[in-house]
Parts: C-alpha cells; structure tokens; sequence
C-alpha cells in the first residue's frame, strides 16, 4: 500500500506510463511493419515477430502475478520494465527478421510482468468506489496508446528509421521507472505460497508446441509430416500434464478453482476471444491499408487511428457507468458494436471509401474498448487482495493466449489465401521473361506492394490483381472472426447480474 497520500499521483502516473509504453509496442510495430519487412525481408516469416512477443508475454503473466502476490507488486513490476527496456534496445539493432522475433520475445517477457502487475497496484491503491474509474482511466491509457502508436510509428518509419520504434521506449521506462522505484512504497505483508513450477513450465511448452505446428504446418512442412503431427502430440501431451499438475499443485499457476464463480470464468473466457479478434484488426488494417490503397506507412497509421479513438471512448464509458448498472448490461453494448463494426470490416472491397472505413473502425473499436475496463474489474470481483494478482494476471494471460492463437492461426489463413489468391489470378499468364505462373511469397520484393513509388513500376492489369487477391484474402480473415465474436457474444448472457457495489461511508 502506499504510505502517503501525496505520492499516489506520482504511482498513478508511472503506471499509466508503462501501459502506455507496453501497449503501444503493439500498434507502433504492427504500423511499420510493412517497412521492416521490406528492409530486412522475410515476409513469410513477419507474423512471428508479433507471435514471439506475444508467447513470451503469455508465458510470464501468471508466473509473475504468482510471485506478485508471494513477495510484492514493487520488484516484478521493476523487473519487468527494465527486461522490456533491455528488449527493445535489442530489436532496434536487429539485422534479420529472425534475430528481430528473438529480441521481441525478450521484450514480451518483461511486457509479462507489467501488464498485469499494473493493474493489480490499482486495485490495491484504490478502494472500490474508484476502482471503475481507474480502470476507465488504465483501459482509456491502453487505447489512447494505441492511438499514439499507430501515429508515432507512421512519423518515425517515414521521417526517422524503423530502428526507432523501439528506441522511443526508452526515455518513456525510465521515467515509469523512476516514479515507481522514487514513490511506490508498498506493504510487506504478503502470503508465502510455492511456485508452481510443474504447471508453469508444462503450459509453457504446450502452448509453443501449438505455436509452432500452427505457424509451420503448411509451409515449412506437411499438415501429416512427422514434424507437425509431433508438435501438436507435444501440445497436447503437455496441455494434459499441465491440468493435472494445477489439480495436485498447493498453490496453481492458473487456480482452477477461481472458474467456479460465474463471472470469473465468463470475464476469462472473453478476454480470451476479444483477445484473439482484436489482434487481427492491429495487424491487418495497416497492411490492407498500404496494400489495396497504396501510400506510406503514416497513410495507414492515421487510417488505423478511429478505432483507437473508438477505444478509447468505449473503455472511459465502461468505467464510468461499472458502479451504474452490471458488467453483463455493458458488455451487451460492447458485443453489438464489435459484431456489428466486424460484419462492415467484413464486407470491405477495394473501392470502399476511407471515409466508410473510418466508421468502421471507431465502431468496432468503442465496443472493445468496454473490455480493457470490464474484465480486469470483473476478474477480481470480491476476491481478497492475496487471490488478486493470480486473478488479474489470469485474465491478462487468457487474453495474450488469444492474441497469441488468434495472429498465428489468422495470420496462416490469410498467408494462405493470398498464396492461393495469387495463383488462381495469374493461372495461364505469362510473366516478366516469359514464364508463366504467379508471383509467390518467396520471390516478392514486399515493396512492390506495401511503397507507392515501387507499385508505380508494376503494369496496371497485374497490380489490380495483387492488389484484389491481398484485399480478399483479408476481408475474408475478418469475417472467419464473427465465429469467435458470436461465442463471445453468448458467453456474455452468462455473466449473471453481479455489479460493483458502492458501501456508502457515514
């Protein structure tokens, strides 16, 4: 806890710092992706650079909210922003797209830490009364991040170096880090529990099992290769090892006890699919965007913005109206919007306006952002302070699962499509030199797509055709989504009318 008032300001903003810093890591690469890849190459391979971030934060989250809660917020929170700021130094001098998702991964280890730590301080510090508004605040943090991101990314790639998408952490960690070693001064009651290594480790390697089967499995090597078939054997091997070991453990990684109370096993199973849909919007808008409309990567940086402002609002009113009415009346509000922004997304062409586009966005971003303030809130609904940590980190782990999933099985799907796209388009033309077939992955300079001056050099009857095979296998990418969205949406009418309630003093 905080021992003086007066320093609550200082915490509130060195949290806020290190959400904005870890969140808009997503939004400022997914912006210069395009530009990274064509400098470094390895377009078959870009999705990992999201994907290893992403697993590794997965990876740390309930390890790191277990240990929060056994020796103290304070020195995982430290920890965690100084290996984040370790790994983004490292991705700014990567030379390969290998070396870039390895240092990635050493940036999503220290991101495992902050993320639900940060949450989990607020929860702490605040009593419950202003705990909506906080979590208003936190998730308004987190899109308004996502706003800056798209932005900051656009102007470095295109004004800068690519390098510097990372570098710009830098200066905002070490003020976070400075406010919260210089003021957060925190109890040292806490519960000594043991770490349950057994399960850690075995859901660590069952989900990187699944992660790479699915990232391999079809191109590197056959669905029914030996490799492939081991890895999902691994996966599941592992998955069931892991259940087991949270049933004997004394103190589980993932408690499986907390998924007895309704609205904690609700709020996990959303984060889990808003997680997984949402990533896609961040990762594909930008690259549909450079690709079908041509331009920069500050074209498709401001083109992402509307729905992060979307978020923005969404999260700020969801925290605004958590202690007015329950969690499951405002998440009905957020799943209409999602459903109904992902159905238009869903129906994009290439000569949709952007105008159209920009409803779009802030559309289906309002209704998601209710999720960054609801469901940390609802995770940790009448659990006492010592179950809080492993709660929120539970929450935070579900959702990075999601988004781990969600890339690597959209991104194979929309690799996929396009590759099939682009040979059903160029099936019986004759190509430059005269050999026939299509352009492959393998052999496409990614600039003759993603830059406007090296499109320019492209005849117009074979750009339409890329142009039309990236956009429909895309589009096609959002509405597989509706699938995950619509179980969401079900899911929801399941959450009971639990509130927040406010015990008046006096």
């Amino acid at each position: 806890m905080i021992k003086k008032d007066n320093n609550l300001k200082f915490v509130v903003a060195g949290i806020l710092l290190a959400i904005l810093m870890a969140a808009m890591d997503n939004t400022i690469v997914a912006t210069a992706m395009a530009t990274i890849v064509s400098d470094l190459g390895g377009f078959d391979k870009f999705i990992w650079v999201t994907s290893a971030y992403m697993v590794a934060v997965m990876a740390g989250m309930p390890i790191f909210g277990k240990l929060s809660d056994m020796y103290g917020r304070k020195r995982f929170f430290i920890f965690g922003l100084v290996i984040f700021l370790a790994g983004s130094a490292l991705c700014g001098i990567a030379q390969s797209i290998i070396q870039l998702s390895i240092y990635r991964a050493i940036q999503g280890i220290g991101g495992g830490a902050l993320m639900p730590i940060a949450f989990t301080i607020v929860f702490d510090i605040f009593p419950p009364e202003n705990r909506g508004k906080m979590t208003g605040l936190l998730g308004a943090v987190f899109g308004a991040s996502s706003v800056l991101g798209p932005l900051l990314g656009a102007y470095i790639t295109d004004y800068i170096s690519w390098h510097w998408v990372f570098y710009v952490n830098v200066p905002i960690g070490i003020v976070s880090l400075f406010l919260i070693v210089r003021f957060y001064h925190e109890s040292l009651q806490h519960s000594k529990q043991k770490i349950d290594w057994v399960g850690a480790i075995t859901l660590v390697i069952s989900v990187v099992s699944l992660m790479f089967a699915l990232e391999l499995g079809g191109k590197e090597y056959d669905w029914d290769s030996a490799q492939i078939i081991g890895l999902f054997a691994s996966f599941f091997v592992f998955f069931v090892a892991f259940f087991i070991a949270e049933f004997k453990a004394a103190e589980p990684i993932l408690p499986l006890w907390l998924f007895k109370r309704r609205l904690f096993a609700t709020s996990q199973i959303l984060a889990f699919l808003y997680g997984g849909t949402f990533i896609i919007l961040t990762v594909f808008i930008p690259i549909f965007v450079q690709a079908v409309y041509g331009g920069s990567a500050k074209n498709a940086g401001l083109i992402l913005t509307p729905m992060m402002l979307g978020s923005v609002a969404g999260s700020s009113v969801g925290g605004i109206f958590l202690t007015k009415t329950s969690y499951r009346n405002l998440m009905v509000i957020s799943i209409i919007s999602y459903l109904a922004g992902m159905i238009l997304l869903g129906n994009l062409t290439t000569d949709t306006a952007r105008w159209m586009l920009t409803l779009y966005m802030i559309l289906v971003g309002f209704g998601v952002g209710f999720s960054f303030s609801l469901l940390p809130t609802a995770s940790i609904h009448n659990l006492e302070p010592q179950n809080r940590g492993t709660a929120n980190s539970t929450n935070s782990f579900l959702r990075s699962f999601g988004m781990t999933l969600g890339v690597t099985i959209f991104g194979s799907i929309q690799t996929n499509e396009f590759t099939d796209n682009l040979k059903e388009a160029f099936k019986g033309m004759q190509g430059a030199g005269g050999q026939g077939g299509a352009p492959s992955m393998s052999n496409m300079d990614p600039r003759q797509i993603f830059e406007a001056s090296e499109r320019a050099k492209i005849p117009s009857f074979i750009l339409d055709k890329i142009v039309h095979a990236m956009s429909d296998s895309i589009t096609h990418t959002f509405l597989l989504t509706l699938i995950p969205i619509a179980i969401a949406a079900v899911t929801i009418f399941f959450m009971g009318k639990a509130r927040v309630v406010v015990v008046k003093k006096g």
